[in-house]
């Protein structure tokens, strides 16, 4: 005869594979906010934020990221106008790393993936050690886009699956607002849109060379006079040592779809605040307006010209 079971016997497995099942969902929604957690950041490392035009009144948007976030966005909109490519290739460019890495240098991916904007070693897109070079992966990425006819007029998921060849392609688009919000503050379009707050265990780390160098790497030989370093002030008396005064001039040459002298000078104020975490940076003035890690962008009372963007090394 066929065995019976006891109806409780039945209740109570049925209770246990209910309760296994939970406990499942449980863990796998758990380890989906962790996997979102690390690759956007995660709220509690938030220290900078990016706002539209209008948004000191309150009424704009806003976009936060964290330092390194907000660092590798600028490196990417540095490349780009550095190559004379429009804002809205810079918007593409960074909707495209938001998607594929949560604008992060990560060292994995699906398959060999890898870097901002996980490129394939494999692809033919370089070696792992260039790919994770951010200012080489991002000279990579302009460089098949410029290849694609008509980019600019095409919608954000075509142009960037044109070059990225993704399973998902329409996943680029939820990221388009953010990325217009931040190339229009990296570009310098938007003045003083970009404030970072870096924690202070960086102050004293900062070095002149260290910040020439990147300044170089991210614009080119053209962005310093001579490719040296221009008027950089040494330490006064009894100074550490690495601490310092940049002076940065705003080139007359401007970069095409640049609108004049102060959009070039505020690309390179919004860069210095996006790497003053990494660089050691405690100030970044122009036209103006002064930055410092403990306070965000403030107002002078004398106006200063917009000749020269001014960094000042962490003391």
């Amino acid at each position: 005869m066929p065995r019976t079971v006891a109806p409780a016997r039945r209740h109570t497995a049925r209770n246990r594979r209910l309760r296994v099942t939970a406990a499942f969902a449980v863990l796998v929604a758990v380890a989906g906010y962790l996997t979102v957690q690390y690759v956007t950041g995660g709220k509690g490392s938030d220290q900078c934020t990016v706002e539209s035009a209008d948004g000191s009144a309150g009424e704009g948007r806003t976009y936060r990221l964290s330092s390194e976030q907000a660092a590798n966005a600028a490196v990417i909109s540095a490349v780009g106008t550095t190559r004379g490519m429009p804002e809205r290739a810079v918007t593409i460019a960074l909707a495209t790393a938001l998607q594929e890495s949560g604008l992060r240098n990560i060292e994995h991916g699906d398959r060999d993936s890898l870097g901002l904007f996980q490129q394939r070693p494999s692809q033919g897109w370089g070696t792992e050690k260039q790919i994770l070079d951010p200012v080489y992966s991002s000279g990579k990425f302009y460089q098949h886009l410029a290849e694609v006819p008509g980019y600019s007029r095409l919608p954000l998921t075509v142009a960037a699956q044109r070059v990225q060849r993704s399973g998902f392609p329409q996943a680029y688009a939820k990221h388009e607002p953010d990325a217009a919000l931040l190339a229009a503050a990296l570009t310098g379009r938007t003045p003083a849109a970009l404030n970072c707050d870096p924690p202070r265990t960086t102050a004293g780390t900062g070095e002149m060379a260290k910040v020439r160098a990147e300044l170089l790497r991210s614009f080119g030989k053209d962005v310093l006079p001579s490719g040296k370093g221009a008027d950089a002030q040494a330490p006064a008396a009894g100074a550490a040592a690495g601490t310092g005064t940049l002076s940065v001039p705003v080139r007359a040459a401007l970069r095409a779809g640049q609108d004049g002298a102060p959009q070039r000078g505020w690309e390179l104020a919004h860069w210095a605040v996006a790497q003053s975490e990494a660089l050691g940076l405690d100030e970044v003035a122009y036209a103006g307006r002064t930055w410092d890690a403990g306070s965000g962008w403030r107002t002078e009372r004398k106006e200063s010209g917009t000749g020269a963007v001014r960094m000042r090394l962490a003391q």
